[in-house]
């Protein structure tokens, strides 16, 4: 009887056999997997840490390594930024505008400083007050002082109160500056500070303006000149005279960029315009060879004509 449990039809048979077959192949594929993942399983060297030191430490150089290259274009993109010259002017320190301070060499965060300081209610009375500025340097002062100049407006408030002063003193105290009288002929080439002082309408901020615009012409060679400087030709044109061969002329030849450009009648493209002629052409014997130049004006030609020289 037991033999009736394990009898099988042929289809049977053929069904256990396949469930082998197939149970065969699992245990097959499971074996085959596990020895395919132990082969694959990393095998770390005894001195793995020394070899992560060693990977860390080369990608530290080759950062450093970028970093020095960036470093070197962004210095070379700066060294290539065209530096703008500098132009210097006679300027009023309590109205000139940022764009103008920049232009006279002072960094943009020196004529925020100006700005913020005459919107605050700050004003320059005297040119030694422009020393007061936050950041201005000595040297960059000592530059601009021969520049400056106060308006009349805002020298009117010290003027008020020394008109106030002397009304509090005794008729016999008061002490009056000398002045010429009228008709009398003053040198403007020769006249010091004191003498300039003694004409009528003169006090010593204009005495300084014109000394020391006549020092950076090297002369005048006519009193008109005076209104280059806001002054009041048809005032003091009676007062003012000027002498031939009183000028200091500047031989066109010889005198550097840095030099030609400080004259109020030369600015920098024209000082570099007659050193480049005299590279490629040689010296200059007149000056209406740099004619032909876009830099140079018939109105330049007429004042520079007084200044320059060859030899």
């Amino acid at each position: 009887m037991w033999k009736d449990f394990f009898y099988f039809s042929r289809s049977e048979k053929q069904g256990i056999i396949v469930l082998l077959i197939l149970i065969a192949l699992v245990i097959l594929i499971g074996s085959g997997l596990s020895v395919y993942r132990k082969q694959k399983e990393p095998v770390y060297p005894e001195n793995i840490e020394e070899e992560y030191n060693r990977f860390m430490a080369s990608l530290k150089k080759q950062d450093s390594i970028e970093a020095q290259k960036r470093l070197f274009v962004r210095n070379d993109y700066k060294r290539n930024i065209p530096r703008q010259p500098v132009i210097l002017q006679h300027f009023d320190p309590n109205i000139t505008d940022s764009i103008t301070f920049c232009r006279m060499g002072l960094q943009p965060w020196i004529a925020k400083n100006i700005l913020r300081y005459r919107a605050k209610g700050g004003k320059f009375r005297r040119p030694e007050d422009f020393r007061k500025i936050y950041g201005l340097s000595e040297e960059q002062y000592t530059t601009l002082l021969p520049y400056i100049y106060i308006s009349d407006k805002f020298q009117r408030k010290d003027t008020i109160r020394m008109a106030s002063e002397q009304r509090y003193r005794a008729p016999d105290t008061i002490t009056r500056p000398f002045k010429y009288p009228a008709g009398t002929m003053v040198n403007l080439n020769t006249a010091d500070t004191a003498e300039l002082k003694k004409i009528p309408g003169i006090g010593s901020g204009i005495a300084k303006r014109i000394v020391s615009y006549r020092n950076r012409l090297g002369g005048f060679y006519h009193v008109s000149q005076l209104q280059e400087i806001n002054l009041n030709v048809d005032e003091f044109s009676n007062w003012f005279g000027v002498e031939d061969g009183e000028i200091t002329r500047i031989n066109l030849n010889k005198v550097s960029i840095e030099r030609l450009k400080a004259h109020p009648y030369f600015n920098f493209y024209q000082a570099k315009a007659i050193v480049e002629y005299r590279k490629r052409k040689g010296d200059l014997k007149r000056l209406d060879q740099l004619a032909f130049y876009d830099e140079f004006t018939d109105k330049d030609m007429e004042r520079m004509k007084h200044y320059a020289c060859f030899e």
